[in-house]
């Protein structure tokens, strides 16, 4: 109780320091804007449903049916008076409402156990909610405050991988519309498919009357909340703003996806809106995190995460979204966090320090190389090339093999006693 205690005080300081940088640059932050979704179209109305269910997780059947048809009811009427004053069209409210609403029971009509489940169900859902507003937030913060890019330096050190953002746009390109409406819905969707794999994790949260110790909802978290930390220190727009025409007279050239650039690295100068939101992909490191929890479902889910993850990479590579070493680094990022946090769960041990600390030190080598050898890099891509993607394996082996150790024994089969032969 005290841990989440603890964990609600340093969230609600860090929206609020949010709120205060946001309204410096003249615009709202994270709590106005969740703020006014309460009765304003929502931006997402997916996302405010799937919060919802990731919070009915703690409820008996019964209510679940309940809520999930308060919230259709009270969408109805919001759409009605849209409607009737031609307001901008958008569902959503009803599932924040719900939530809202479960609030105030679990404060006001349950007492101990119960009331700490409840709290901690919707704590989880309006977490996942006000998330996307704070890394709405954050983006702005990076364009405002790093006038300058690194895209230059991450361009030259793609050499070494073979350009892979320029080959998947020419192939995305290629599939036309059907393909890129594929990807781009992928890509959007990507917190709710989140949600899927967590619903399944979380099924048995009302029976057992206690959430996992560690669940895909936390690491998808706390991904969103250090990543955004990356993107100021390393500032990077991606390669269809500073190569391509979406960076208009910013970009270096209309160069994306068609012929890969040979300029040399220098601090780019860049606009003030374009968020500086590529390195790491945090996109790659959701896609990946919801892969590892997806291997311990059923077939459907597993396939259901395969599927997100590469859909994932093509459309943001396809997309000029990201560089290729943005998504090395993304998937380096991801799974120390993981391990981080599956270890937190478990008990700290030698062989978890071991594996976070292996995946920072590669995290960091990443950045670090991408800043001061990209020239180097793609001078011999046929040696870095190969080491980028031998740093990144080293991670997932480690992963795999490290958490391999942490499953429970499997109990072999009782063998049946020899019965003694007739006479």
């Amino acid at each position: 109780m005290i841990l989440w205690a603890v964990a609600g005080v340093t969230t609600l300081g860090f929206l609020v320091a949010l709120e205060i940088a946001a309204r410096h640059y003249g615009l709202p932050g994270p709590l106005t804007n969740q703020a006014k979704e309460v009765l304003f179209a929502p931006k997402s109305g997916p996302l405010l449903y799937a919060s919802m269910a990731l919070m009915m997780v703690v409820l008996p059947r019964r209510q679940r049916f309940v809520a999930a048809a308060a919230a259709v009811g009270i969408d109805i009427v919001f759409f009605l008076v849209r409607w009737a004053v031609d307001a901008k069209m958008m569902f959503g409210n009803g599932a924040l409402w719900v939530v809202l609403a479960y609030a105030v029971i679990a404060v006001t009509r349950r007492t101990g156990q119960e009331r700490l489940l409840l709290l901690k169900g919707v704590g989880l859902a309006l977490l996942l909610v006000t998330g996307r507003k704070t890394g709405d937030a954050w983006l702005l913060i990076t364009s405002k405050t790093r006038p300058t890019v690194l895209d230059p330096y991450v361009a030259t050190a793609d050499h070494a991988l073979g350009d892979p953002s320029w080959l998947a746009g020419r192939i995305v390109r290629a599939t036309g519309t059907v393909g890129s409406h594929v990807l781009d819905y992928v890509y959007i969707q990507l917190a709710v498919a989140a949600v899927v794999v967590a619903l399944y994790q979380l099924r048995n949260v009302a029976a057992e009357g206690r959430f996992p110790r560690h669940h895909l909802v936390r690491t998808f978290l706390v991904i969103g909340l250090l990543g955004p930390g990356i993107y100021m220190i390393f500032p990077v727009v991606g390669p269809v703003f500073a190569y391509g025409t979406d960076g208009g007279h910013w970009a270096v050239a209309d160069l994306w996806p068609n012929t890969p650039p040979v300029n040399a690295p220098y601090h780019m100068p860049f606009d003030r809106i374009t968020p500086r939101n590529c390195m790491p992909s945090l996109h790659t490191a959701w896609a990946t995190t919801i892969f590892v929890h997806s291997r311990k479902g059923p077939r459907a889910l597993r396939f259901a995460g395969t599927f997100w993850l590469i859909a994932t990479l093509g459309a943001t590579l396809g997309f000029g979204y990201h560089y290729g070493a943005d998504i090395i680094a993304g998937v380096v990022f991801a799974l120390t966090i993981e391990a981080a946090l599956r270890a937190q769960a478990r008990g700290w041990d030698r062989s978890a320090m071991q594996l976070a600390m292996h995946g920072t030190a590669v995290f960091s080598a990443l950045l670090l190389s991408y800043r001061y050898l990209p020239e180097k890099m793609a001078a011999h891509p046929w040696v870095f090339g190969p080491l980028l993607l031998l740093a990144m394996v080293s991670v997932v082996h480690g992963y795999i093999r490290t958490t391999r150790l942490w499953e429970p024994a499997v109990a072999p089969a009782p063998r049946p006693e020899p019965q003694p032969e007739p006479a």
